[in-house]
């Protein structure tokens, strides 16, 4: 009896392959790295898919390697990804032109149009969300506009962890929750949206076919079997996107319960029993993995993204020594007191989406003195991702969406500093979970969903997901970051003008 299951994550820098076994015990994980995103223009980030599929395949093996299991033993395959993007596939299912990903914000002149043509409080009333760069229906119009032979080959329109389902079993699927990412979505009835397809000429025959998070909608097909080292006929669930997957992982599951994450992007999510609305569009309103449920949450494009251009540009490889780049820097970044002596750093390196939807926003340090040091760069770096997080909190509050618990995940959360920082930033105690696997083992929780190992998402999270670590905030700096968090706030505005 198949007694595993497998949880593959498709991020930006690489893909996670998680055995889990029936009692929640990951046992063992591999990762498979992309290449680096292109970026031929500023605001332009582009993948090529086929690079996720050789990836997955790769992680996958290794895995079950490092598992030492048989692939009959894998009971059911979940999915997560990184959102958002778009994959644009001809009739024969090969790829049209590299993705346009989740941080790409070419596309503000389509969503103008948009605004313009539907506009903007109905937008948000047909999705939930309002016409942001992001979105993969502005890449689809952008590729419509400015390069129409492509779209012309275009038959069929998948997001980044679709495309390596479809070529892992040839169906054409995805989960509600990663297509609400999309602006196509009616989030609220779960379903595509037939007013904004017609309102864009967008065919709902290149979509593909919708399910709840933890459905099974596929089987490994005999080509998927053969480079992934799977069992054909393995069923597959259709998972979610990163960020209901990952909040799965940590059991953000019930109204009240917040994650906040900091990988390549950061993102404060909270779930929710209703489709919660801001009314300004500042956060995004999609449907979670679990069934029946939602969730809120606001995005940082930059966040753990801002600690690697700071670490790519300031510590060479020669400055190493062979020790982790990340430690070298946190380590420095504790020397320095909470505040980092007046030092503020905007993390808007791609622009911003929570809360300024503004993909013209650029990043900004503001305070330098001669007095500052590189650990204070560092420790500012960390506390304004940290005050970028807090943005959402602070609309929460004016959503009145509760905030009963705080976990982290991501890079923040392996951070002993960068956790403690984010405590005392948002104001709250925080919790880190015993498995720190993210949107893998949250994929894997769905996959177990839909092999009838657990009866219910909600259920499954009570069985496996532990808390590790509590982490007290430090009353004295939570002040310091109070003051500091009214400074952080002023600063966009302030050099706005300069880039508008």
């Amino acid at each position: 009896m198949a007694q595993y299951l497998l949880g593959i994550d498709v991020g930006t820098g690489g893909t996670r392959a998680l055995v889990v076994g029936h009692d929640g015990r990951i046992v063992a994980s591999a990762t498979a790295e992309h290449q680096a995103f292109a970026s031929p223009q500023i605001g332009w980030a582009e993948q090529r898919p086929e690079d996720w599929w050789h990836a997955t395949g790769l992680a996958v093996r290794k895995a079950l390697a490092a598992a030492n299991l048989g692939s009959e033993l894998i009971a059911c395959v979940g999915f997560s990804g990184q959102m958002h993007g778009a994959v644009l596939l001809d009739a024969a299912g090969e790829v049209v032109r590299p993705a346009l990903i989740w941080c790409d914000v070419r596309t503000e002149k389509q969503c103008s149009d948009l605004k313009q043509q539907i506009g903007p409080e109905r937008i948000i009333q047909l999705t939930c969300n309002p016409a942001l760069p992001n979105f993969t229906l502005t890449k689809l119009l952008w590729v419509r506009e400015q390069e129409p032979d492509n779209w012309a080959r275009v038959r069929s329109v998948m997001l980044p962890k679709d495309y390596v389902r479809f070529r892992l079993t040839g169906e054409r699927a995805t989960d509600v929750a990663d297509a609400s990412g999309t602006l196509m979505l009616d989030v609220a009835r779960r379903r595509w949206s037939s007013e904004i397809l017609s309102a864009t000429g967008i065919d709902p025959a290149l979509l593909p076919s919708l399910h709840e998070s933890p459905d099974v909608c596929a089987k490994i097909s005999a080509a998927g079997a053969d480079a992934t080292g799977l069992a054909a006929g393995t069923p597959v669930v259709a998972g979610a996107g990163d960020q209901a997957a990952g909040a799965t992982g940590m059991g953000i599951v019930q109204p009240g319960s917040v994650s906040a994450t900091i990988g390549t992007s950061g993102v404060v999510f909270a779930a929710t029993d209703r489709p919660a609305l801001d009314p300004k569009g500042r956060l995004h309103t999609f449907c979670h993995a679990v069934p029946g449920r939602w969730h809120v949450m606001g995005v940082t494009q930059a966040a753990g993204l801002s600690l690697r251009w700071l670490r790519d540009q300031w510590l060479p490889a020669s400055a190493q020594n062979g020790a982790d780049p990340y430690d070298l820097l946190t380590a420095e970044a504790a020397t320095v007191p909470a505040g980092s002596d007046g030092l503020l750093w905007t993390p808007y390196l791609m622009g911003e989406r929570t809360p300024h939807l503004d993909g013209s926003a650029r990043a900004a340090l503001i305070g330098l003195t001669a007095s500052h040091t590189r650990a204070h760069i560092v420790r500012a770096l960390l506390e304004g991702v940290a005050f970028s997080l807090k943005d959402t909190f602070s609309i929460f509050e004016d959503m009145n969406v509760p905030v009963k618990n705080i976990r982290l995940g991501g890079g923040g959360a392996r951070s002993p500093l960068w956790r403690q920082i984010q405590a005392d930033v948002y104001g709250h105690d925080v919790e880190i979970v015993e498995a720190e696997e993210g949107a893998a083992y949250g994929a894997a929780i769905l996959a177990g969903v839909g092999a009838g190992v657990w009866p219910s998402v909600d259920s499954a999270c009570q069985s496996v997901v532990r808390v590790r670590e509590r982490v007290p905030l430090n009353e004295r700096n939570a002040a310091t970051m109070s003051r500091a968090y009214d400074s952080y706030k002023r600063v966009y505005a302030a050099t706005k003008s300069i880039y508008a």
